[in-house]
């Protein structure tokens, strides 16, 4: 006898949510949300890409970056019925594919939309005060070059957002007291609530000319792909910080590190990169000016546990034959 025979509804984790002790990110409590009659759930083997024989093997897979594709469904109608991601990024999975296929794509805001603003403010407030570059003075002994490197008070500054959604509007609420002024670019949205914000809606050109630390906060898209390009950090302060926490491919890398090393910007947060992991000869890397992290900055006890408590209880709504929240998919 089969599992739908039996009634099982199998759950497939993916291993890239385990350390390199084997232990999962999000810890053992949040499990608690799978001990429900009937439900068996496992770590899937190591696989970069879903494939059809995971879609007829299980009836919901909880992801963290591993791809789904139109290869990834063979030509029987799948098991399959939930993708759930541990975040709010769903580049990595063809929605196209999920659709057809009648196969729900759940993401998880209420996990990520408070760490991944604290990420954002992290970036601003090491960049603001040289945190990298005064770090590496310590460690080498260098002190008396501290004043050559004078940061960047917030008062008065100009924080600024590319796409304001959940994450962009958390980030907002929390730089409240830092007595900023807000800009954000975003054609979605909502003009009441950026004014409760006190967030101006301007033109994207506007934002980069007017912000000192520009945050990205938007989808990858084709949209968006690209979208910070040479021309367009040829607008910014020479004065400036780009800080992105979003997708690496947002960025025009190349373009980024011109701008750095001819100083037409005066520096960059980078949580992602256009090839992740990015390589170890990547010039950015390399820079004084740029303060990076291994698309982890969010990671902490908080975020990882709302990713999975997110994602199981959409596997369990869906167990259960209703609609979870958070759906992608219609």
């Amino acid at each position: 006898m089969n599992d739908s025979e039996s009634g099982v509804f199998r759950v497939g984790i993916t291993r890239d949510v385990l350390t390199s002790q084997g232990q999962p990110i999000f810890g053992q409590e949040v499990f608690e949300w799978l001990n429900q009659p009937g439900l068996v759930w496992e770590y899937m083997e190591e696989t970069p890409v879903i494939r059809p024989e995971h879609a007829a093997r299980y009836d919901a897979i909880c992801a963290m970056l591993v791809r789904f594709t139109p290869e990834s469904l063979g030509p029987d109608k799948p098991r399959l019925k939930l993708i759930a991601r541990f975040g709010v990024g769903y580049d990595t999975i063809d929605v196209p594919t999920c659709q057809k296929a009648g196969i729900f794509l759940t993401i998880a805001p209420d996990g990520v939309r408070r760490p991944v603003a604290v990420s954002a403010i992290t970036f601003m407030l090491m960049l603001a005060h040289k945190v990298g570059i005064k770090d590496r003075l310590t460690r080498t002994g260098r002190w008396a070059e501290k004043s050559d490197h004078i940061g960047t008070g917030l008062t008065g500054r100009t924080l600024g957002s590319i796409g304001v959604g959940n994450i962009g509007a958390e980030m907002f609420r929390l730089a409240k007291p830092f007595e900023m002024k807000f800009i954000a670019h975003d054609p979605y949205a909502d003009a009441a609530q950026m004014a409760a914000l006190g967030v101006e809606l301007v033109a994207l050109d506007e934002l980069f000319r007017r912000s000192d630390f520009l945050t990205v906060n938007c989808p990858l898209n084709e949209t968006t792909r690209g979208m910070v390009n040479a021309s367009k950090l040829s607008l910014m302060k020479n004065t400036a910080y780009l800080i992105n926490t979003a997708r690496g491919p947002i960025v025009d890398e190349g373009a980024l590190y011109r701008a750095l090393v001819e100083k037409k910007i005066a520096g960059a947060g980078l949580d992602v990169f256009e090839v992740e992991p990015t390589p170890t000869d990547n010039p950015l890397l390399q820079l004084d000016n740029v303060v990076v992290t291994p698309h982890g900055i969010c990671f902490t006890d908080e975020c990882m546990q709302g990713l999975a408590e997110s994602a199981f209880k959409a596997v369990v709504d869906v167990m259960h034959g209703k609609k979870p929240p958070h759906v992608i998919t219609s």
